[in-house]
């Protein structure tokens, strides 16, 4: 009876001790994102940083700034530009001489998650 009742506390003990584990890394510390979010956030900025330099690539050889798509047919971009990670990546080119990449949640499961850009400065800025 007394190897039942410690192998039921310790069962007990166990599930309480992974239920705070969860809790407290689902939501991570005050002010901070969840780990899932900042995963998907750091990927999210890794190919922003990507797509600069992509972006960069391009204008070295043609002289000028160019959309997602051209970047992908120039062979600049290894990947599909438009969605990606949950997120939609849109790009400008004003006057072929600055650019704006904008990556916004399109996932409805990340809404009130941020929107990232970068530009030629290639510094990613948080909206």
């Amino acid at each position: 009876m007394k190897t039942a009742g410690a192998i039921l506390g310790l069962v007990l003990a166990l599930a309480a001790g992974y239920f705070v584990f969860k809790y407290e890394f689902s939501q991570g510390p005050a002010g901070t994102a969840s780990p899932k979010v900042a995963i998907d956030v750091t990927g999210v900025k890794s190919d922003l940083l990507t797509i600069g330099q992509a972006e960069r690539a391009y204008m070295v050889s043609k002289g000028s700034y160019g959309s997602l798509d051209q970047l992908q047919q120039d062979g600049d971009l290894t990947f599909s530009g438009g969605d990606r990670r949950g997120y939609h990546y849109d790009a400008t080119a004003d006057d072929g001489t600055h650019f704006k990449i904008t990556a916004t949640p399109s996932d409805p499961a990340k809404q009130g998650w941020p929107t990232l850009s970068i530009d030629e400065t290639m510094q990613i800025q948080q909206q």
